[in-house]
């Protein structure tokens, strides 16, 4: 079955280390776009964080943002879908795991992810592009003011835990009601509860009537886990974290030698 749409992640997978979007790069999409085939970020960006990006790859149609949580088109502004995690799920989260780890610190990311609440001590171990924006425009906030609503994505952060130590302890308390991965960033990322990026694409592929075995996928991260099991072919990129790689059907080049690229050339040279 022919290729109809291409779902990519962008830090680690399309963007090159510097976060440039390479002439190569931008050709080949330019290339898949010209042969019909939807071209589509799935990023666990807000859409501010893709502003950028989307004029140097020409997105300006469907992007899947915060993890596949967010579908908004980049034309018009029209949202898909926007899914937040309930404020009960994500308090009872905080309180549990605040007891168990002390100096663990939230953020709730709203209103399409122009809005971001930290919480008191946040800022002060944030960098820039953390979060694409600086710390300081990030607030201080009491942590009962972070929960009071629900969030497009609740980000979790200690000042010395790994994003992989902090999901053991995530595990460990054994709650439902959200979601929770990692994207590369110094912090867990938790969603809703059945959001993945996987879960965004197959409602965008659903509304566009295009085939879970017509979606090409790339990925590098554990949040592209799901996305690159689930699309027809998923590709990991030669830099790619354990998860992504396991999840793939197979591996290109690394994000700094254009392996996004080099697979879709090859497609392209294929009759579609």
């Amino acid at each position: 079955m022919p290729i109809r749409l291409i779902a990519t992640d962008l830090d680690g997978t399309l963007l090159r280390p510097d976060l440039s979007v390479s002439p190569r790069t931008r050709r080949a999409l330019d290339t898949a776009r010209a042969a019909g085939i939807v071209v589509v970020p799935v990023t666990a960006r807000q859409p501010r964080g893709v502003q950028g990006i989307a004029e140097a790859a020409s997105f300006s149609e469907w992007a899947l943002c915060g993890n596949g949580a967010y579908g908004v088109h980049l034309g018009t502004g029209e949202v898909l879908f926007e899914v937040h995690v309930e404020a009960a799920a994500q308090r009872a989260l905080a309180e549990a795991l605040s007891e168990r780890v002390p100096g663990v610190l939230f953020v709730s990311v709203r209103q399409g992810g122009e809005v971001y609440l930290a919480q008191a001590g946040y800022a002060d171990i944030a960098g820039f592009g953390d979060h694409h924006r600086e710390p300081a425009d990030l607030g201080s906030f009491p942590l009962d003011e972070v929960l009071a609503e629900p969030s497009l994505k609740l980000i979790v952060r200690h000042p010395a835990l790994t994003p992989r130590e902090l999901l053991l302890e995530v595990q460990a308390l054994n709650l439902g009601g959200h979601a929770v991965t990692h994207s590369g960033s110094p912090f867990l990322e938790v969603l809703a509860e059945g959001v993945s990026k996987a879960w965004g694409l197959a409602k965008l592929c659903g509304t566009l009537g295009i085939a879970q075995a017509e979606v090409l996928a790339f990925g590098d991260a554990p949040n592209d886990a799901e996305m690159l099991q689930w699309a027809g072919r998923g590709v990991a990129m030669a830099n790619a974290e354990a998860e992504a790689l396991a999840a793939a059907d197979e591996m290109t080049l690394s994000n700094a030698q254009d392996g996004v690229a080099v697979v879709i050339e090859e497609l392209l040279r294929q009759p579609i």
